[in-house]
């Protein structure tokens, strides 16, 4: 078992796809006759697909049936697949590039820890597929956060012991998940909302050399 290893989420560590999503809806939204504000995206934060698009139809008062409900949802899902294979390298967030660069030239194990199932293609898309040692993604899981499951999943892959991983997160389910994996935890985000990590940044370019010097030396 190697001493130390990371675990990334993707959506609001590695890049910011929340947006893509947001688009998506709005198009979705605007197709069926109706406006769609960020506002109103806040809604959908951290819900499934089904019961966003519930949230969604019921903002529109638009009623559809299973069969139109399904046909939508793939919809929204091939706007957003659109939007993120435009995606260019300077949408990866700030400190990331440096930090995978690190952990690379140190030979520190570093994995994906993600609910997306477009994960591989985001990273292939952002040319960081190649420097993950593993890869754990909404294909490989059967339940979701807070679940532990993708972290345990993700540790095994780097052959090393829960205890011995640090994940880097920023949703409140993440760091959950974390946690009750014994590992050590990282939010990016807010205090508040995060206050269950064990340290909490207000951003990735937080995330740096000198930090995680001192988290891999522990």
């Amino acid at each position: 078992m190697s001493k130390k290893a990371l675990i990334f989420d993707l959506d609001g560590v590695i890049v910011d796809t929340a947006k893509y999503h947001y688009k998506a809806w709005k198009k979705l939204a605007n197709n069926l006759g109706f406006d769609f504000t960020e506002e109103q995206n806040e809604l959908l934060k951290g819900v499934s697909r089904v019961k966003s698009l519930e949230i969604l139809l019921e903002i529109g008062n638009v009623t559809l049936s299973d069969e139109e409900k399904l046909k939508v949802m793939n919809e929204k899902n091939e706007h957003y697949l659109g939007f993120i294979t435009k995606m260019e390298q300077d949408e990866i967030l700030e400190g990331i590039p440096e930090v995978l660069n690190y952990l690379r030239e140190n030979k520190v194990p570093f994995s994906l820890g993600s609910a997306s199932k477009n994960a591989r293609l985001i990273l292939t898309q952002l040319n960081l597929i190649d420097l993950f040692d593993a890869i754990v993604d909404g294909n490989d899981v059967s339940k979701a956060k807070p679940d532990p499951e993708v972290f345990l999943i993700a540790a095994d892959k780097l052959k090393t012991a829960p205890e011995n991983c640090i994940v880097v997160e920023d949703a409140i389910a993440g760091i959950e998940a974390a946690n009750s994996a014994q590992m050590t935890s990282i939010g990016i985000g807010d205090k508040e909302t995060l206050g269950e990590a064990d340290i909490v940044l207000s951003s990735t370019a937080e995330l740096n050399i000198e930090l995680l010097e001192k988290l891999l030396r522990k």
